[in-house]
């Protein structure tokens, strides 16, 4: 007599490719409306699974992990980032938490890069131009913004995303300087032609351009607060693909307005998905509905390394991509 399988809980729809394999391996109750779960909902998901799938929308909290039953042994969450996770509280009650690593690297290293340009040339406004019947031919001193050849970007938090984003802009001619706990690694380093700077303030002061690549903690909450953003040069262009808890929004709003900082590019937000009222609505403002992830393949691949941690701790190994309070 085979042994029951595995009750696996969605919290959100995901790909149709993910959510056949996972009725097929395990015994999976999909959320059918992609409707976000409540907390009365999201209770009584951890009180009848074995595994839970979160997202990024799921307040996995202490006062949640009390509340799941003793079948709850796995929390395997869709996506790379884990601050919705309190995962010492998980780990402590003896449940596996797993994350989505490596599979959207490249795809949020494009959106950063997408989102300097996007600034920096003017590109949203330039279409919004066109798209209103506003474009009356060519002269040359309108829409004109700044090049990238020769700029300084500072990178805060040089890891994966940090890597590609940096790659990226050595194609387009930029420097690249970095910000993170430690430097890395002299050969990485060397390849990205990267220039670390311990002091993250007198980094922000010297850069045309600042990118935030770095995960939320409680050490980086607001790491870029109303002091911080006031060392930014008036010139500067300000990029945020990584978390939105990262940046005070509101006095990022205030130096916006007047014209302390030059322009932004935002893909997430501190109260998501609520924005900034101070923030919309301005042509030097860019702001995307938190695309960083956003493609077929790297929802897909982020599925699949679901499916292959669940199968890993239910075979009774460790799966590939368990975290653990001391990764933070």
């Amino acid at each position: 007599m085979s042994a029951p399988r595995l009750k696996v809980v969605l919290t959100r729809r995901l790909p149709d490719a993910v959510e056949t394999r996972l009725r097929e391996l395990f015994d999976a109750e999909l959320n059918l409306t992609d409707t976000p779960m409540d907390r009365a909902t999201l209770e009584a998901a951890v009180a009848r699974a074995d595994v839970l799938i979160p997202t990024i929308t799921d307040a996995i909290d202490a006062e949640l992990i009390a509340a799941a039953g003793p079948r709850l042994k796995m929390i395997a969450n869709f996506g790379a980032g884990v601050d919705h996770i309190d995962v010492e509280t998980a780990v402590g009650r003896g449940l596996i938490v797993t994350n989505t690593p490596g599979v959207l690297t490249e795809d949020t290293a494009d959106l950063a890069m997408g989102l300097i340009l996007a600034v920096s040339r003017r590109i949203v406004e330039g279409a919004q131009v066109v798209a209103e019947g506003r474009f009356e031919g060519w002269t040359p001193t309108w829409m004109t913004g700044r090049k990238l050849w020769g700029k300084r970007l500072g990178i805060v938090g040089m890891g994966r995303i940090g890597q590609g984003l940096a790659r990226r802009a050595r194609a387009f001619g930029m420097q690249v300087h970095y910000h993170n706990r430690k430097p890395v690694p002299d050969m990485v380093a060397e390849e990205l032609g990267a220039t670390y700077w311990d002091d993250l303030d007198q980094m922000l002061s010297r850069m045309d351009i600042i990118s935030l690549n770095c995960p939320a903690t409680k050490e980086t909450h607001h790491l870029l607060s109303a002091e911080r953003l006031a060392r930014l040069q008036p010139h500067a262009l300000l990029i945020n693909t990584a978390r939105g808890e990262l940046i005070d929004e509101a006095a990022l709003a205030e130096a916006v307005a007047r014209r302390a900082i030059a322009g932004v590019g935002l893909d997430v937000y501190e109260h998501e998905p609520a924005i900034h009222p101070g923030l919309l609505g301005l042509a030097n403002v860019v702001l995307l509905p938190h695309l960083g992830s956003a493609t077929i393949e790297a929802r897909q691949d982020m599925g699949d390394r679901v499916i292959v941690n669940i199968l890993t701790f239910q075979n009774g190994h460790r799966p590939p991509d368990r975290v653990i309070p001391a990764m933070f």
